[in-house]
């Protein structure tokens, strides 16, 4: 009787989040309508690809519980290598885009491997390694990445004959790869793979106990995670023309961890919340470069104090109170139920 209300519950908040979804999408179909310019039209577009990166973070982050610093890294890579195949054998993007996914996933699950029965500190300083190897990579391979001047002539995406070589041609891809995206995301959030890899996050020691292949889960995780992030390095590489080593460094990768941070580490929405910050945010900070840094560093203590669940979490709590209605007391007032805590993580989705 329980399993049952359980997975009625389940299914419920899986039908109001696709519905949900579905609206944000639709609403967003707007903007290439109303937006005044090609500048604000592109930042819709690099919204959509940060939503594919940061969305890849928080799989491996948020759902498994590891920490890795190589996702800039990843994101780079896929960037160089749909490029380079595309500039230097002369593939089409499309055919790059898919190389690159599966190699960075590849190469990920290799790194996994490898690094995946470290823990804590120990496995964030591995993969800070081996973002640290890559970054040499793009600088020193110069016949292949263009070196420190970065890699130049990179082709648009085409279909059908037509070069997707603006924003607003290049908006409704973005727009469709991640809808795509985090509708499969939300699948898998509420399937037996996904509650195995939040089991992984919650207690690894405690899933190993219930039969979860922990190592094995978490291996498939990060490449999938890397996977997209490859996806939304070969989206922007092929969108922006243009792919430079200083992209993809060190702080690229801390920034991502932050905007994880901010959006809700774990939470279905926290990405968009986070794909919005870190593509509105620098531009206005963009006339005051030495205080973007220490505009992020302030939110994330911000965060970490006051909203330990990151804006998502905030929302949640404010959707779970206007929903919850007022439970009569035994001498006539009304108290307010307390929102539970699935429903003050993660609003719509849960966590």
């Amino acid at each position: 009787m329980g399993v049952t209300a359980s997975s009625q519950t389940l299914g419920g908040r899986l039908g109001r989040s696709r519905r949900a979804l579905v609206i944000v999408w639709a609403l967003s179909l707007v903007w290439p309508f109303v937006a005044p310019n090609d500048y604000l039209l592109s930042l819709g577009v690099y919204f959509f690809i940060h939503l594919v990166l940061i969305a890849s973070l928080n799989l491996i982050m948020g759902w498994t519980g590891q920490v890795s610093l190589a996702h800039a890294a990843f994101y780079g890579l896929g960037a160089y290598v749909s490029g380079v195949l595309n500039t230097r054998w002369g593939i089409s993007p499309w055919l790059g885009t898919v190389a690159a996914t599966l190699g960075v996933a590849g190469v990920a699950a290799l790194i996994g491997l490898a690094t995946l029965r470290l823990r804590g500190p120990y496995l964030s300083m591995g993969t800070l390694g081996f973002s640290g190897i890559l970054s040499v990579l793009f600088v020193e391979l110069v016949s292949l990445t263009g070196g420190p001047n970065g890699l130049a002539g990179i082709s648009p995406y085409a279909l059908f004959g037509v070069e997707l070589d603006t924003p607003a041609r290049f908006y409704w891809l973005a727009w469709l790869v991640g809808a795509v995206v985090m509708w499969v995301l939300l699948n898998l959030l509420c399937s037996v793979p996904g509650r195995a890899l939040r089991a992984i996050a919650g207690s690894e020691i405690g899933a190993n106990t219930l039969g979860v292949d922990t190592f094995r889960y978490k291996v498939i995780a990060f490449s999938l995670s890397a996977g997209m992030a490859g996806l939304a390095g070969a989206m922007y590489a092929h969108f922006n023309l243009f792919a430079s080593p200083e992209t993809f460094g060190f702080f690229a990768s801390v920034l991502l961890v932050v905007m994880v941070a901010l959006g809700g580490i774990g939470s279905y929405w926290g990405p968009m919340y986070g794909a919005a910050i870190l593509t509105v945010v620098p531009e206005l900070l963009r006339r005051f470069q030495d205080l973007e840094l220490l505009v992020f560093g302030g939110c994330m203590i911000v965060v970490l104090l006051y909203i330990p669940g990151g804006i998502a979490a905030l929302a949640g709590r404010l959707v779970s109170r206007s929903r919850k209605p007022a439970a009569p007391a035994r001498n006539g007032t009304e108290v307010r139920r307390p929102a539970s805590s699935m429903e003050a993580t993660d609003g719509t989705a849960g966590r």
